[in-house]
């Protein structure tokens, strides 16, 4: 008996070890494993869902929620994601029946014992989470990437537990509302309007939004069917010069994605909406795509950049209907697949969109700086990175996944020929259309259709950080000729990482002759010394075709002579490299000041105007030493000054005015700044909009002009348009000549409820922080880095590197570093991820210590 009562005891401790083994352990967020087992256990998801919108900003949404789905494992409890106190919900039923509320780390729990194999269904009242609600006092928007679906209303928040949505709003009367769904019923109530939309298109949480408000909406069949655009701009030219243009790049847009995937259009619908102070460039909701307002409306005065920068932004977010939207990452950690695609397919677009555009050109000027500007710092990481829990995955973004990605996917193409890579990619979009794939699955197919090694090269492009370092081994014969020329590359973080690439070097001898070298898939070292016969070594530049990826070598002697190459990429990649060789002490700062200040007055491209007034900028505030700055400020302002006055082109001239706001902060400069402001000094060709005067209003109060609070006054009388007013107004504490209320300003923005409009608080952060105004405001930025964490998780997925970016990385002085280092000492375990967006930021405050010694 006593052997059996035995064997019963230890088969139920089996059975309990076995049981409890087989739990979920609960966590704060949307861990993997959460994940991963939730897309085994539920499938076939339907959100039935209606939000009651009050007219007050300050009173609660009331929701209800219907899920519908289907179990296929009772192992464990399901468990509904929803990050906001238990107090918003208000009763659960399970299957018909009331269910008690048991609401613990951010998930609604519904106990296993009230499901059944098959079709459940969950009835919730509650109230809507704020977190993700924009509000405003006229309109309010969603924003819902990556995991703040959550915050909104219980859900499986996952990319790849795709749904369905039946939506109801019910908002004010004179409010206009946008879904993923065609609205197909509206019913006026009390004074307000119930919205029934259609049955959407499957889609993960992230995608579902809708925008409500005051708005005014133009409809417009630019070519395939009828879309819609909800905007709140009031300025008569920029609504008459960008609407018919929005219409029109999105249906160009369409056609060449259609073309490129051969799969059609893949949504019901293709509505958007400009919203003023909207967080990102735009996001790609389904049918219902949102964008910053500013992005979207230029008058007739605007650049070329800013044409195309609109143009690629449409674009961009257009692909994601077919990449990320139809095609889904199936984790968060292959987030930059829908991103790098979106920005590649973008820039093939542009194309036929821009024709008369040096496209190559654009493409190496958008990415390479920017990817350089993280790849280069110890903060860098790989384009794939780990995600072990869904609330980390809004720090995975940055310049790696925008920048570095399409340079990397370019070098994939090439190595693959542009058909078989077509094919692999519409091979991909075919197979996993309305489903999720990762990086792996891609690969597989690219693999097959190349005779190298995908994997193996994406281990490197792919999986590893960094970049390569390039250097030349050279050997003369007696003549002077060249007996022994290879080029190798080490990988500048010290590792054997070889990235096999393409590019092109031009070899100049010392009589002036010239040979162009196509390096083609190179791996560690490519042996030219046949190719280099009888050359005396003169200079040779590399990467002409702006393909490569790297620091190349430079010939110190020769770098005044890059403004005479006539070959645009090969002039802007020279540039480039020069900057990047600065910065690891190859050349100093004044000289290559002197090189751009000297370029930028005969350069005659704006996009490589751009950059060389960027870099202009970024030397002199953060480079030069206080006696060099001294040296050159008045010099450049002048020269400047006379290039806005000679007859450059308009779009050189707005650039230039950019330019010279930043470094004319001379009694003299300052003077003819406020004239222009004043409308005392007109500058033939250069047209300054509304929102030019506001920026150049706020200048002159941070360079504490003796009119500047009259300057100040005056503006906001000029200003027509109510979003920008409301903008202008809640940045004034920040322009102050009162330190104290700099400081308040400053310290309020430490509470989250004073950050909700992320754009403004960048903006007051700038000013703030201003190089001019660092002494007073180097004080600030302990708090600022022990807030960041609070950011992270309150902010949305770019807020946290702009924060910083827009504070301690305006800064180069050696306090800024006295505040930095110790905090890093401090935290020895701090956030991981956190911490690369920290070491991104600083890194030109941690170069600046040595390169101004």
């Amino acid at each position: 008996m006593k052997f059996y009562l035995s064997l019963i005891v230890c088969l139920l401790i089996f059975i309990s070890c076995d049981k409890q083994e087989s739990q979920l352990k609960l966590e704060k967020g949307i861990s993997f494993e959460l994940a991963k087992y939730r897309k085994q256990q539920i499938a076939d998801v339907i959100y039935d869902v209606h939000f009651k919108i009050p007219k007050e900003k300050e009173k609660a949404i009331a929701a209800i929620l219907e899920v519908k789905f289907t179990v296929i494992d009772l192992e464990n409890d399901v468990y509904l994601d929803f990050n906001e106190d238990a107090s918003k919900l208000k009763s659960i039923k399970v299957n018909g029946e009331i269910s008690e509320i048991n609401h613990q780390k951010e998930h609604v729990i519904i106990d296993k014992k009230r499901l059944s194999l098959g079709e459940n269904t969950i009835e919730i009242l509650f109230e809507a989470g704020e977190k993700s609600l924009n509000r405003n006092e006229e309109f309010l928007y969603t924003l819902l990437v990556p995991d703040r679906a959550s915050t909104l209303f219980p859900c499986f928040d996952q990319p790849d537990i795709k749904a369905k949505y039946n939506l109801k709003i019910t908002a004010p009367k004179d409010w206009q509302v946008l879904a993923s769904g065609f609205e197909e019923s509206s019913v006026e109530l009390d004074g307000f309007t119930e919205h029934t939309f259609a049955t959407s298109d499957l889609m993960s949480t992230y995608l579902f939004s809708f925008v409500t408000g005051k708005f005014t909406s133009a409809t417009k069949n630019p070519g395939a069917f009828d879309m819609r655009f909800l905007y709140r701009e009031n300025d008569a030219e920029k609504i008459s010069e960008s609407v018919d243009e929005v219409f029109q790049i999105h249906q160009k847009s369409i056609d060449f994605l259609e073309e490129f995937t051969q799969v059609k259009f893949p949504f019901q619908k293709m509505d958007f909406a400009a919203i003023p102070p909207f967080q990102y460039g735009g996001m790609e909701h389904v049918g219902a795509i949102q964008y910053r307002q500013s992005s979207l409306f230029l008058d007739k005065n605007a650049t070329q950049k800013q044409k195309i920068s609109r143009a690629k932004l449409i674009a961009h977010e257009t692909s994601h209907m077919w990449f990320g939207d139809l095609v889904t990452m199936r984790w968060f950690n292959d987030v930059w697949m829908k991103e790098v695609f979106a920005n590649f397919m973008a820039d093939k677009i542009m194309n036929p969109v821009f024709p008369e555009v040096n496209h190559e050109l654009n493409f190496m000027m958008t990415h390479y700086p920017n990817a350089y500007s993280e790849d280069r710092t110890k903060g860098t990481n790989a384009i794939r990175q780990y995600l072990g829990n869904l609330k980390d995955a809004g720090s995975l973004y940055g310049r790696i996944i925008y920048n570095k990605a399409p340079i990397m996917m370019r070098q994939l193409e090439a190595l693959l020929g542009e058909e078989a890579f077509k094919e692999g990619v519409q091979e991909y979009i075919k197979k996993y259309q309305n489903s999720n794939a990762d990086w792996n699955e891609l690969v597989a197919i690219l693999d097959n259709k190349s005779p190298g090694n995908i994997k193996n090269w994406s281990d490197v492009w792919v999986n590893s950080s960094g970049r390569p370092v390039f250097y030349e081994e050279i050997e003369l014969n007696d003549k002077g000729n060249v007996s022994k020329f290879i080029i190798h590359q080490k990988a500048e973080d010290g590792s054997n990482k070889v990235w096999t690439q393409s590019f092109k070097i031009k070899l100049i001898d010392k009589r002036g002759y010239e040979k162009i070298i196509n390096l083609k898939n190179m791996g560690k070292s490519f042996d030219i010394t046949s190719a280099t016969k009888d050359f005396k070594p003169g200079q040779v530049l590399y990467n002409t075709n702006g393909f490569g990826y790297g620091v190349f070598p430079i010939y110190k002697k020769e770098v005044d002579t890059y403004q005479h190459l006539n070959d645009e990429v090969s002039r802007g990649s020279q540039y480039i490299n020069l900057y990047e060789n600065m910065l690891i002490g190859e050349v100093t700062p004044l000289e290559t000041f002197q090189v751009y200040t000297s370029a930028i007055k005969v350069e005659k491209n704006e996009l490589i105007t751009n950059y060389l007034s960027g870099r202009i900028q970024t030397i002199f505030w953060s480079f030069l030493t206080e006696e060099e700055q001294n040296e050159v400020q008045q010099k450049v302002e002048k020269e400047v000054l006379g290039l806005l006055e000679s007859n450059v082109s308009k779009n050189i001239k707005r650039t230039l005015f950019g330019l010279y706001q930043s470094v004319a902060i001379s009694e003299r400069g300052k003077e003819t700044l406020y004239k222009i402001w004043n409308k005392d000094k007109e500058i033939n060709n250069l047209f300054l909009n509304e929102s030019d005067f506001s920026s150049l209003a706020m200048t002159l109060a941070v360079l504490e002009h003796a009119k500047a609070i009259g300057i100040l006054q005056e503006q906001q009388t000029r200003i027509s348009n109510n979003d920008r007013l409301d903008r202008f107004k809640w940045l004034l504490p920040s322009l102050s000549a009162d330190v104290q209320v700099r400081d308040a300003f400053m310290t309020s923005l430490l509470e989250k409820e004073n950050r909700e409009n992320e754009s403004w608080v960048e903006a007051g952060l700038k000013n703030i922080h201003h190089p001019l105004r660092q002494k007073e405001a180097t004080k600030h930025l302990k708090s600022v880095l022990e807030t960041l964490e609070e950011v992270q998780l309150t902010g949305d997925i770019f807020f946290p590197k702009g924060w910083l970016a827009s504070s301690i990385g305006q800064y180069s002085s050696k306090e800024a570093k006295v505040v930095l280092d110790p905090f890093l000492e401090e935290h020895p375990d701090y956030n991981a991820i956190l911490l690369k967006k920290l070491l991104q930021t600083t890194d030109n405050l941690t170069r600046a210590q040595n390169i101004k010694k």
